[in-house]
C-alpha cells in the first residue's frame, strides 16, 4: 500500500505543479480516465495519448491548483483518496466564472492499479 500512496503523491505533486510528463509517469498506456460532476460522468478519456492532451489544454484553464489529500481508502487493486481542491482561474467559463475567480472543491479519486501501473482513474466533485 506504501508504494500505491507514493505512486499518487507523486501524480498529485506533478498535478499541482502543471507537469504532465510527471502525471502520466506511472500510467499504463492504455489509461482509462473519467470525470464526474453531481453524479453524472462528463469526460471518458481511453488511452494515454487522449489523457495527454487533455491534460496540456487543462492546463491552460488556471493561475494556479492545488489538490491536497486528506485520507487513503485501500481496497484490493484500488485506492480512494478523498481530497480539497483550490484553483484560481486563467480564463472566463462558460458558467459565468471569470478569470481570477478561485475555485474551492471537496471530492475524491479512484485510482485502479494493475501491477505498479494505473490503469484508471476518476475524479469525483
Amino acid at each position: 500500500m506504501k508504494l500505491r500512496e507514493q505512486t499518487i503523491n507523486n501524480y498529485i505533486n506533478a498535478y499541482n505543479n502543471f507537469d504532465v510528463n510527471r502525471m502520466i509517469a506511472d500510467m499504463d498506456p492504455s489509461i482509462k480516465f473519467e470525470n464526474v460532476s453531481n453524479t453524472e460522468v462528463n469526460m471518458t478519456l481511453n488511452g494515454l495519448p487522449a489523457f495527454i492532451e487533455q491534460a496540456e489544454q487543462a492546463k491552460a484553464m488556471f493561475i494556479s491548483r492545488q489538490q491536497t489529500i486528506k485520507s487513503f481508502k485501500h481496497t484490493a487493486n484500488q485506492t480512494e483518496i478523498d481530497i480539497a481542491y483550490h484553483a484560481v482561474l486563467a480564463i472566463d467559463l462558460p458558467n459565468g466564472m471569470k478569470t481570477g475567480d478561485e475555485l474551492n472543491l471537496t471530492g475524491k479519486s479512484i485510482f485502479k492499479f494493475w501491477g505498479d501501473k494505473i490503469t484508471e482513474l476518476t475524479d469525483i466533485s
